[in-house]
């Protein structure tokens, strides 16, 4: 607790004086606050420039990914086809042509009961059996309630889990009532047999749309005697023909006719031509964000170390040489041409530079358009790298493998010491912030120690000021 003492006897501010006094007993303590906020700043710059090391390795990383080099773009002649490229290590380009045969149906099955006929089970009974599949498989049953009115049947097959049927009620125009199930799938294994359902006439419902499998046939070639225009199922449509095949499924989608890319029909047809082709727009897409990524490593050291020697005013890493060896790595990795490990090399044979190369020389990066600048800035050409790409794919994808591997080394290295400084820091940060913790314990004591002590002088000065004013009393009384 603080006490003021401000002038009570000697006039002056003492409260003033203990201020500046300890505005000098701080003055260690402030400079390490300074140093502390120096840190600060050299840490988050330390951890951009990480950060932007970080989006380099992951980008290399992307270009190092056999997908990306097997990505498809795939394409149908027919609108009412659609192939779609699902990625993958397995896909491979290629082409395919096939009729549709047909299309996959859910079946429908109707059970009609006369007005004022309330008994949908026809025998009172107290469940419903179904059977699913071409045989039908095992059985799945739905207990019934005390009532058999076709709504609370319909109720009971919806309420029962894992029963892919639904069942709905519907009014004809006559007052009849029409119990309804639907499949809730598509294809015959999912066609189903009931039983425990009548009218009184009818012992099972009647199928009113048959479950089919989607089918095509891969091989049939149009032709003089097989017109385009003659659709599957029609007279004329050829029997499988020698080295043709048909393949079917339960939905309308189909996969495995190109590897990595899936076809959907809407519509029997014939003579439909689906392509898969390497998606070479999307590698040159990954590797335009490779070269932004370094790029950006590049301006964010450049921002970081910056000077202006018009304002003589630095940035929180100038000088700072292994920051600036980042750049000159990546620029020199760049106009230095390129070698990356060779990955056909046999570990257990002698390195020949001919026939067993441990590493392997590419040469310069603008061979698939990837070049230094001379503002010192990375530019990438994709009509370049298309082109050599479509030359000799084989060679162009090795060697851009190979330098995407050397650039996710050399930033995990990177970003590994710049982590490394991080933490320096931050242990120093720490070690600044006890130290200022322990100044705040020394400055409170050393401000309680000034206001005890001028305290004291007042209170001093004011035991002889009243000795004074009596030696005074006394004077005047002898006069």
């Amino acid at each position: 607790m603080s006490s003021s003492v401000d002038g009570l006897v000697s006039g002056l501010s003492t409260s003033s004086l203990i201020s500046s006094l300890m505005q000098v007993e701080a003055a260690p303590q402030n400079r390490l606050k300074t140093k502390v906020q120096t840190a600060e700043n050299t840490v988050a710059s330390y951890m951009s420039v990480n950060s932007k090391l970080g989006a380099l390795k992951s980008s290399a990383d992307t270009l190092g990914q056999l997908p990306t080099w097997r990505a498809l773009q795939a394409t149908s002649s027919s609108t009412t086809v659609t192939a779609t490229a699902t990625g993958g290590t397995n896909s491979a380009a290629g082409s395919t042509t096939f009729d549709v045969i047909s299309t996959a149906s859910a079946q429908v099955a109707t059970m009609e009961y006369a007005a004022g006929n309330n008994d949908a089970t026809g025998n009172n009974g107290t469940k419903l059996t179904f059977r699913f599949g071409t045989p039908p498989g095992a059985p799945v049953e739905v207990a019934l309630g005390t009532s058999k009115k076709p709504a609370d049947i319909a109720a009971a097959i919806n309420g029962t889990k894992g029963l892919n049927v639904r069942a709905g009620v519907v009014t004809t125009s006559t007052g009849a009532t029409v119990l309804q199930l639907s499949s809730t799938k598509p294809g015959t294994e999912n066609a189903f047999q009931v039983t425990g359902l009548s009218n009184g006439v009818l012992p099972e419902p009647t199928v009113v749309t048959a479950a089919e499998d989607a089918k095509i046939r891969v091989g049939r070639l149009a032709g003089p005697s097989e017109p385009e225009y003659i659709l599957p199922g029609d007279p004329g449509y050829p029997a499988l023909s020698p080295g043709s095949y048909e393949v079917k499924s339960s939905s309308n989608t189909f996969t495995g006719l190109i590897a990595g890319v899936s076809v959907t029909v809407t519509k029997p047809e014939v003579g439909v031509t689906v392509s898969a082709n390497i998606d070479t727009a999307g590698i040159a897409e990954k590797m335009q964000a490779f070269v932004d990524a370094a790029n950006a490593v590049l301006e964010e050291v450049s921002a970081q170390t910056a000077y202006d020697p018009n304002t003589k005013k630095s940035s929180p890493l100038t000088g700072d040489f292994m920051v600036r060896e980042l750049s000159s790595k990546i620029m020199g990795s760049i106009s230095g041409g390129l070698s990356y490990a060779n990955p056909k090399f046999n570990e257990l044979a002698p390195v020949d530079p001919v026939t067993n190369p441990k590493t392997l020389s590419f040469g310069s990066l603008s061979q698939f358009g990837i070049q230094l600048e001379r503002s010192g800035k990375l530019s990438f050409k994709a009509s370049e790298f298309v082109a050599a790409y479509q030359a000799d794919p084989a060679k162009i994808q090795e060697a851009v493998i190979g330098m995407a591997d050397n650039f996710e080394e050399q930033t995990s290295k990177q970003a590994g010491s710049v982590t490394s400084v991080i933490l320096g820091r931050r242990q120093e940060i720490d070690n600044f912030n006890a130290q200022i913790s322990n100044w705040d314990t020394r400055l409170a004591a050393r401000k309680l120690a000034l206001q005890k002590q001028y305290t004291n002088l007042e209170t001093a000065l004011g035991n002889l000021k009243n000795q004074s004013n009596w030696l005074a009393g006394q004077l005047g009384g002898l006069g």
